[in-house]
């Protein structure tokens, strides 16, 4: 698996890999990842990426940048195919996406997910996010199903300035990013 930014010669191939996503992994996609115009505009934009499997594309993250006050903070996306899930693919896509969010100088990066997508909330507990919000009844599936939703939050000062101290920062090439 290689992680690439997306460009344009990989939009048909992403296009294809939201098509083969189960209704359930589209729910928290605020954009219609089914229309192939919109994923098409995303081709070359900064902050976003797919995990390629040879040619395949086999996940997808992007980091957003909040507009106006909230300049400073990154909305992460992240799904992977339900194929290649369990295989380290999500936390090595996580991990680009926040080293990015914090080389572009973000201060903060939040997460949403479904509540009850355990897995995916140990995976971001471990890369340093807590939960910031929990939201009752927030979300509404595509089966009219009423779920809880939880946002995420990695506060970027206070988890790399631990990094730089022991030095992971310095092996990321990212050493004093949390000033």
């Amino acid at each position: 698996m290689t992680i690439v930014a997306l460009s344009r010669e990989h939009t048909d191939a992403l296009i294809e890999f939201f098509g083969r996503l189960p209704a359930e992994d589209l729910t928290l996609m605020r954009e219609d990842v089914t229309e192939p115009d919109a994923v098409r505009g995303w081709a070359d934009r900064p902050a976003h990426w797919v995990a390629l499997d040879d040619t395949a594309v086999v996940g997808f993250t992007a980091v957003r940048p909040l507009p106006s006050w909230s300049d400073h903070v990154g909305e992460l996306r992240l799904v992977v195919d339900s194929a290649h899930r369990r295989a380290g693919i999500g936390g090595t896509l996580a991990r680009h996406a926040l080293t990015d969010a914090v080389r572009a100088g973000r201060r903060k990066v939040v997460v949403e997910l479904a509540a009850d997508q355990e897995h995916a909330l140990a995976m971001f507990g471990s890369l340093g996010f807590e939960g910031e919000a929990l939201l009752r009844d927030h979300i509404r599936d595509r089966q009219g199903n009423l779920r809880d939703l939880i946002m995420l939050a990695h506060f970027v000062d206070a988890t790399w300035a631990s990094m730089d101290t022991i030095g992971v920062s310095a092996e990321l090439g990212l050493e004093g990013s949390a000033q």
